[in-house]
């Protein structure tokens, strides 16, 4: 019985050369600010744009590993809009359509930050969140947010949660690890992909949690990627399509 290299990893099935597949994967975990499809496209010599984009939408894919460790110890939550106008909300949670609510999760490291989780949340309710940090973070975490009432509830589920409210703490300081990572996450969409489809947000938030994660070794970010493509079913261009149509 034969069978290629290849065989389910995200290059399965590829009719590109497997060098290009490779200098992909270097490009991607290691060009600081990252690479969109027409960039991929003309350093790479690319003939169709639709091969550079899915690429790099087969690479997103394998960018989260199934045996990743939650956070732990200490760690900053929040939520905020990506997308849409901001000028349309009248509050700091009220969505205005077309925006999607991202929830950031970073570990403190004294004044700076590890790891770092990001995830397109359905709304910020006790229902949403709960479940979400319950999920992330390894109990008996110290657990930093604001006063939200959508965090109530995050003691009774094992974590020393100590809410920052706005009488003691001025806003920018409630979270400011949590909010200079979704200040870097929008600058980064905006600056490298001119902005993300929504049904396809959830990819890039791994990317820039991947990149981030990895942000002090970005050679073994690039080793890293190719060992975790071969933990993910390979994802087809009909199934990414489809995901782009149902949202």
């Amino acid at each position: 019985m034969q069978t290629s290299v290849t065989a389910w990893t995200v290059m399965h099935g590829t009719r590109t050369p497997l060098t290009v597949w490779f200098w992909a994967a270097y490009l991607l975990s290691t060009h600081t600010p990252g690479m969109s499809a027409l960039q991929l496209q003309r350093q790479l010599g690319i003939s169709r744009y639709e091969t550079a984009w899915l690429i790099l939408h087969k690479l997103r894919r394998a960018m989260v590993a199934p045996e990743r460790q939650p956070l732990a110890r200490e760690v900053e939550v929040d939520e905020a809009f990506v997308g849409g106008r901001d000028s349309q909300r009248r509050g700091g949670r009220q969505r205005d359509g077309k925006a999607a609510l991202v929830g950031v999760i970073v570990e403190v490291r004294g004044r700076g930050t590890e790891r770092l989780r990001l995830q397109v949340l359905r709304d910020a309710s006790q229902a949403t969140l709960g479940p979400w940090v319950s999920a992330t973070v390894a109990t008996g975490a110290i657990v930093h947010t604001d006063a939200w009432d959508g965090y109530a509830k995050l003691r009774s589920l094992g974590f020393d949660h100590r809410p920052r409210r706005k009488r003691d703490t001025p806003p920018a300081q409630m979270t400011p690890l949590a909010h200079r990572a979704i200040s870097n996450l929008k600058t980064w969409l905006q600056g490298t992909h001119r902005g993300v489809a929504p049904e396809h947000l959830q990819t890039y938030l791994d990317e820039f949690v991947f990149r981030h994660n990895r942000r002090r070794t970005p050679l073994a970010a690039f080793q890293t990627l190719l060992g975790l493509s071969t933990f993910h079913e390979p994802t087809t261009y009909r199934q990414i399509v489809q995901t782009e149509r149902t949202g």
